[in-house]
């Protein structure tokens, strides 16, 4: 009887440890933002830094996720001295991301599912100059690293600056409604 309740015992505690949500903080210094937008003539790829955030698991299931970004970090590094400042001015300017009035950008994971070998398809709220709309992307999970490619319409933002669906005759001039985040999170 008394090895019968040992082992209730120790079900029960197995039982809850695995149900139980555990949050782990991400370590925003150690963790990487990459970005790259595209116009006619080329590209241009730069970093902005995480501010924070943390991901959610329940035993080794992601389940959640919450994460802010620092807008204000903002950086091109494929430019330097006078055209890497005038890019970054602009795209800090109220023509992009208006970095003054919206400092940050928030992504809330809203759904995940699970595909299997620590691959998840993440269903997130992405808020960037106060509009929040879903996007959705794949999130690779392995130890303590977690990576993912994005790709964002700037439009669904009110960042039309350059774009060719909205405005015409803008030849050489057009800039990709798309942009693209590389994201790795050590945690």
């Amino acid at each position: 009887m008394r090895n019968l309740k040992t082992l209730a015992i120790a079900l029960l505690v197995t039982l809850s440890t695995v149900a139980t949500a555990q949050t782990k903080k991400v370590d925003a210094a150690k963790s990487k933002i990459t970005w790259i937008g595209k116009k006619v003539t080329g590209q241009h790829e730069g970093t902005v830094n995480l501010k924070d955030g943390s991901l959610v698991f329940k035993g080794k299931k992601l389940t959640g996720g919450t994460f802010t970004v620092d807008m204000t970090s903002l950086t091109a590094t494929d430019l330097s001295g006078e055209y890497q400042g005038k890019l970054n001015g602009h795209l800090k300017s109220e023509d992009f991301f208006g970095t003054e009035k919206f400092p940050t950008s928030k992504l809330t994971f809203k759904k995940i599912a699970d595909k299997g070998n620590g691959v998840y398809t993440v269903t997130a709220d992405l808020t960037i100059k106060g509009i929040t709309n879903p996007v959705t992307f794949d999130m690779a999970v392995k130890a303590n690293t977690a990576t993912s490619s994005v790709k964002i319409n700037r439009t669904k933002y009110d960042i039309k600056y350059g774009s060719g669906s909205f405005f015409d005759n803008l030849g050489d001039k057009a800039i990709s409604d798309d942009f693209e985040l590389n994201v790795t999170l050590q945690f």
